[in-house]
């Protein structure tokens, strides 16, 4: 049965070919949260497999073949993945709402160009038998780290996140990192296809499916031992407060409901939480998420006076908030501004301000800026000249708690590039607005993507979210408090305490390109051999 299958995927072709691997691209975007479903990529990586079996009668060794199979694959996977991302062109309809055919295919036909550069490459090392796994595993990998990178970098719904939807499966991030556990995601997942083969192909087609298994018992025995010694310890003294407004985007960037805005704010954060609670009098830290006011904060005196009022002595304030630039005034147009964090004292002092560093293209900034400013587009925060970027990501002291690092929005996805080199911080603050996106699939990607550099960390996350989902985990990824997408609401929470930092915190992508050289290096002395 499993033959009959895989030789007519191998030998289809035309709109057949490519509707399959579309397709299968697609059915994979089911591995992800908010679904977990990872085992049905037991299903669809064969798949891919089989159809770059196909494209060997193509020309060139079938690489141009092999890789137009690897777009559709791609495009299946970001356009099923990302659909949500049209959701933020529907918040200002009358003036983005005509881009949301393009974005919704264009970007995920961009990002196809990776898999496609990944399924050439692994046809370009391709052998018949099980060593064809491996060059899948390898030429993947490979192009998922590039689209990590290249022009900024979008890591979003890397294939290693298939493995880090049951917890103790997700430990594996603290040994591998997202890198590592997806070239091991590709290869376990694609070894079923070597079920159909036959001789002289390969001899024991069970072999690769079996050390599959071993390779996901090894990483889920690793996730139980761990998470049995690590037991969750919290700082003393230390309560948390999040403040999730589930404020709707017309209402967050109006200046008119600036007054309705913070009196919101204010009784949600002085919202009793419990029998036994006292207001704000017990908590030690306030948070509130990203671009929190419809207005620049320092430049409100009312505003800065509610807030100075409504915290008690020795507790701060930690809020997103647009900041006007240094050199400018209130006259000043275009206004220039950043995307920032702002850490507040109970009489109103600034203590610390984070700029936000990692931009969101066509979200915050334009690329070519100025020459598609002159077209007539704009990015969808709809500041002239696009946000200002920070100089560079670093941790900062707070009263009453350990040094925190600031991650705003999407920063928090970069595997590697989260904590400042030579700064260990002893926790990760993440504000976000994903109100963009709707009640949609997007806002549970980007809360387990934060999960998982937790893991990788070894540091506790505190995730303030405008609409959801706001959290606190520790440094294992388990869920300490947490609010759900949707809702209004505060909680309360003590701080886990950080962990000595993991292996691959460590030693880094070099782990990955050990394991990928070591792979290639196989590959290229079988072709010899052969």
């Amino acid at each position: 049965m499993i033959r009959r299958i895989a030789h007519s995927i191998i030998l289809s072709w035309g709109w057949r070919r490519h509707a399959a691997a579309f397709c299968a691209g697609a059915v994979s975007v089911l591995a992800l949260a908010p679904f977990d479903l990872w085992p049905v990529l037991f299903l669809t990586f064969p798949v891919l497999v089989w159809l770059v079996d196909g494209a060997a009668a193509g020309k060139l060794g079938g690489v141009p073949a092999a890789a137009l199979t690897g777009w559709f694959f791609g495009f299946g996977y970001f356009f099923a993945g990302l659909y949500w991302i049209g959701n933020a062109f529907l918040v200002d309809a009358k003036i983005f709402g005509w881009l949301l055919p393009f974005a919704v295919t264009i970007l995920p036909a961009g990002l196809a160009i990776f898999t496609a550069f990944g399924a050439g490459l692994a046809r370009l090392l391709w052998r018949r038998g099980p060593l064809r796994i491996l060059a899948l595993a390898v030429g993947l990998t490979i192009a998922e780290w590039l689209r990590g990178h290249v022009l900024t970098g979008f890591p979003w719904n890397a294939y290693g996140y298939a493995l880090t939807g049951p917890l103790i499966l997700a430990q594996g991030a603290a040994l591998l990192g997202l890198w590592g556990l997806t070239f091991l995601a590709v290869a376990i997942f694609s070894s079923p296809a070597t079920l159909a083969d036959e001789e002289p192909d390969t001899r024991r087609p069970w072999i690769p499916l079996t050390l599959g298994a071993i390779m996901l018992a090894g990483l889920a025995g690793y996730g139980v031992m761990r998470l049995r010694q690590s037991p969750t310890s919290y700082v003393d003294g230390v309560r948390l407060r999040i403040m999730q407004p589930n404020l709707q985007q017309d209402q967050k960037f109006n200046y008119a409901a600036r007054r309705d805005v913070m009196a919101r704010y204010l009784a949600l954060s002085d919202r009793a939480t419990g029998p036994q609670s006292t207001g704000m009098r017990d908590v030690t830290h306030l948070i509130w998420p990203e671009s929190a006011f419809p207005f620049l904060l320092t430049r409100e005196p009312e505003a800065m006076a509610q807030i100075a009022e409504l915290l008690p002595p020795g507790t701060v304030l930690m809020t997103g908030a647009a900041r006007a630039a240094d050199d400018v005034n209130a006259n000043t147009r275009p206004l220039r501004a950043y995307n920032s964090i702002y850490t507040i004292d109970h009489d109103g002092t600034i203590l610390s301000i984070y700029d936000k560093v990692h931009l969101v293209p066509f979200g915050e900034y334009l690329p070519f800026q100025s020459a598609l400013e002159k077209l007539g587009l704009m990015q969808l925060t709809k500041l002239p000249g696009g946000f200002l970027s920070g100089d560079r990501r670093r941790s900062y002291e707070v009263p009453r708690a350990p040094r925190f690092l600031p991650l705003i929005c999407y920063e928090i996805i970069f595997p590697g590039d989260v904590t400042p080199a030579g700064e260990r911080p002893g926790w990760m603050l993440n504000v976000t607005n994903d109100a963009w996106f709707g009640l949609s699939a997007g806002p549970y990607q980007h809360f387990h993507q934060a999960r998982v550099r937790a893991i990788e960390e070894g540091l506790p996350l505190v995730r303030s979210a405008n609409t959801g989902i706001s959290a606190v985990t520790d440094p294992l990824g388990r869920i300490i408090k947490m609010l759900p997408l949707g809702v209004e609401g505060v909680l309360d929470s003590p701080l886990p305490r950080q962990i000595a930092p993991p292996f691959i915190a460590r030693v880094g992508d070099g782990l990955i390109a050990l394991m990928v050289a070591a792979s290639i290096l196989v590959l290229l002395l079988r072709r010899r051999a052969a």
